[in-house]
C-alpha cells in the first residue's frame, strides 16, 4: 500500500464504527467511511469535541450537524499547494488527501522531464491533480462535468498560485471529450483520470464504472504521445480491484509503449492507532 504520510494540515486523528475522526486544519469533522466495520473504543477526547459531524439519512443522503463554530470554508495546504476546504452535502470536503501519492508522483515525474509535458486530467473533480501538475510546470486540460467543481478547481488554483499557467478548464462530458480528442489528433503526456463509480449522463446514460472502464482506458490510450510518461487510474469501486486494473492498462498500453504497471490501494496512516486505513486504489503505466 502506497500511505499519504506527507501531511501537515490534515490528520486521520482515529476510525472507528464506521466513521472517521479528522482534523482538517483547525477544525475537527467526524464522517462516516463504510470500509471501517470494527468497533474499537473511542478513547480519543476529540470524538466529543469536534466542530461537525455528517450523520447519514435513512432515506438517503444526510446533514452536517455542527457542535461548534465552523465556517463555510477555510484553506489547507499541502506542501507547495493550498486547497479549499467546504463540507459538502454528501459527506465530502473537496479533497481527497489519500491522494497526495499520486500529485508526488505526478510532480516528479513532470519535473524530471526534459520537455514540456501535457497532462489531461479527466473527471478531475476540485482539481488537487491538476493543481499539483501545474505548479511542477506543466500545461494541463481539466474536464469535469460539474460546473461547480470545475469552479472549486478554479479557486484552488488561485489559491495555488497556479491560476496564470498553462490550464484548459472545460465543463464537458468526459468520453465524448476524449472522443472529440482522438478526432482532432490531440496528444498528451499524462493521463490521469478518476472515474466515478456509477452515474447518468445528460441523456440518462447510465454509467457504471466495470462495464465502462475498459473501453474509456482503450480510448485514452489512443491520446497518449510518443513520450508519453505515466497513465494513472484511479477508482473508489470496491468491485475493481487494484490487480484488475493493473492488468487492463498491462493489456491496453505495454504493447505499444513498454514500460511498468503498478498497481496497490493507497491509504492514509492513523494517528491514534499506527494503522493505515485503506482509502481506494490506483493502477499506473510509466515509461
Amino acid at each position: 500500500m502506497r500511505v499519504a504520510d506527507g501531511w501537515k494540515d490534515y490528520t486521520l486523528i482515529d476510525c472507528s464504527d464506521g466513521e472517521r475522526l479528522e482534523r482538517w486544519g483547525e477544525y475537527v469533522l467526524i464522517r462516516p467511511d463504510p470500509q471501517v466495520i470494527w468497533k474499537t473504543p473511542k478513547r480519543d477526547p476529540l470524538w466529543k469535541k469536534a466542530h461537525a459531524r455528517y450523520l447519514r439519512s435513512n432515506t438517503g443522503g444526510g446533514k452536517w450537524e455542527v457542535y461548534r463554530d465552523l465556517p463555510q470554508a477555510w484553506n489547507i495546504c499541502y506542501k507547495e499547494l493550498t486547497f479549499n476546504i467546504k463540507p459538502m452535502g454528501f459527506k465530502h470536503t473537496g479533497i481527497f488527501p489519500e491522494q497526495a501519492v499520486n500529485w508526488d508522483m505526478t510532480t516528479e515525474i513532470i519535473r524530471k522531464a526534459e520537455k514540456p509535458v501535457k497532462v489531461l486530467n479527466l473527471f478531475a473533480y476540485t482539481g488537487g491533480a491538476t493543481v499539483s501538475a501545474l505548479k511542477a510546470g506543466a500545461s494541463v486540460t481539466h474536464v469535469d462535468a460539474s460546473k461547480g467543481m470545475v469552479l472549486w478547481a478554479k479557486e484552488n488554483a488561485v489559491s495555488s498560485g497556479t491560476a496564470d499557467q498553462s490550464v484548459r478548464w472545460l465543463v464537458d462530458d468526459c468520453i465524448k471529450f476524449v472522443e472529440r480528442e482522438i478526432r482532432r489528433g490531440n496528444k498528451y503526456e499524462i493521463i490521469i483520470m478518476d472515474p466515478p463509480s456509477y452515474g447518468r449522463g445528460p441523456g440518462g446514460e447510465v454509467w457504471k464504472l466495470e462495464a465502462e472502464v475498459y473501453a474509456l482506458c482503450e480510448k485514452c490510450a489512443s491520446l497518449l504521445s510518443d513520450q508519453a510518461k505515466l497513465f494513472l487510474l484511479n477508482s473508489y469501486t470496491t468491485g475493481l480491484s487494484p490487480s484488475v486494473m493493473g492488468y487492463m492498462l498491462g493489456s491496453i498500453i505495454q504493447p505499444r509503449f513498454g514500460g511498468k504497471i503498478n498497481a496497490d490501494e493507497i491509504g492514509l496512516p492513523v494517528a491514534d492507532s499506527g494503522l493505515v486505513l485503506p482509502s481506494g486504489a490506483s493502477a499506473f503505466w510509466t515509461r
